[in-house]
């Protein structure tokens, strides 16, 4: 299934579940992204159409409670809605390698254009005068982001079109211009990474996403550039990433019984009053306090100040996030 076509389903799946009463045809084309067209000409309206039949038939395939109906004895064409209690999942009981790859499509949700869309049709329902149930999506919601880099990178690398970026590495201060044909955006060792052509040193190379200052820039025509057929986008930025060496060594303090990650990772385990003292050999001190943080008040970091730092910063950061998605509370 296209891109396009996901984007438009995932829209329609987030209108239906967000009112509580049944939207006609010509409602849904006003509302969801993907089906504007002109109603006046009928071979555009009879090209909606189809591809609206079509997508009701892909959404009940995929086990979505499609309902058609209609509101009052008066409504002289049927809508649709779909039954928030038949769609909701139960209690999902997640082992922690799943809840991580939960984590990552949730930071993918956020910074694909999903739910810029999805907001716009709910305010477009609003606007409508259609009742809206703010409780509806939050299930979709995302917390965590990306690196700002995320989107505009995927966006060129999709349309083949050549991108130019400020870039630091950590040996340098100043950052320099680069410009890259971007062959697709791939995570490793919990960092994301573009990988594509380098137009100044005509070779193959990858990028962090978190050492690119500024925007991300495209320039020049769409289709530019094809990328090579038989690249391995995640063995390449593992050459280029080389074996982590775990020179560092931090001291966390966590609670009995908890944090199971954490003490795998522990080359010395202490007992203690407070709780269990950790001893943890790390590479990238980024990384170790993104996994602390997570853990929230069962876990302290100790030691060394750098790594104190970036948890501190890290649950910052989570806290602006949080507090940006909470609804606004009217008096």
């Amino acid at each position: 299934m296209s891109r396009t076509r996901t984007e438009r389903l995932v829209n329609l799946v987030i209108c239906l579940l967000s009112t509580r009463r049944f939207l006609t045809a010509a409602q849904i084309a006003a509302t969801v992204p993907g089906y504007e067209h002109d109603a006046s000409d009928p071979r555009d309206h009879e090209a909606f159409q189809r591809k609206f039949e079509r997508d009701k038939a892909e959404l009940r395939e995929l086990g979505v409670p499609l309902e058609t109906g209609t509101d009052s004895i008066f409504d002289s064409e049927p809508g649709y809605r779909i039954a928030a209690r038949e769609y909701a999942l139960p209690d999902i009981h997640l082992a922690p390698d799943e809840a991580a790859a939960v984590g990552i499509a949730a930071r993918l949700w956020q910074h694909a254009g999903l739910a810029a869309a999805a907001s716009s049709g709910l305010a477009k329902l609003r606007a409508a005068g259609l009742e809206v149930d703010p409780q509806a999506t939050l299930g979709v919601e995302p917390v965590v982001t990306v690196d700002p880099a995320f989107g505009p990178l995927t966006a060129a690398a999709r349309q083949r079109r050549a991108v130019t970026f400020k870039y630091r590495v950590p040996e340098g201060d100043e950052a320099n211009t680069r410009r890259l044909e971007p062959w697709g955006v791939v995570c490793w060792r919990g960092r994301w990474y573009v990988v594509g052509h380098d137009r100044d040193r005509n070779a193959t190379r990858c990028f962090r996403l978190s050492r690119i200052v500024g925007d991300v820039r495209a320039v020049g025509r769409q289709d530019a550039f094809t990328p090579h057929e038989d690249a391995d986008l995640i063995s390449h930025v593992a050459r280029s990433s080389g074996p982590i060496a775990r020179t560092g060594r931090a001291t966390v303090t966590v609670r009995p019984g908890r944090a199971a990650g954490l003490r795998r990772m522990a080359v010395e385990t202490v007992p203690g009053t407070d709780g269990d003292r950790l001893t943890i050999a790390y590479g990238d001190v980024e990384w170790l306090a993104a996994r602390i943080a997570a853990y929230g008040p069962d876990v302290r970091a100790d030691g060394p100040p750098e790594l104190r730092e970036s948890v501190i910063q890290h649950l910052k950061e989570l806290v602006a996030r949080h507090e940006r998605v909470q609804p606004a509370v009217t008096p």
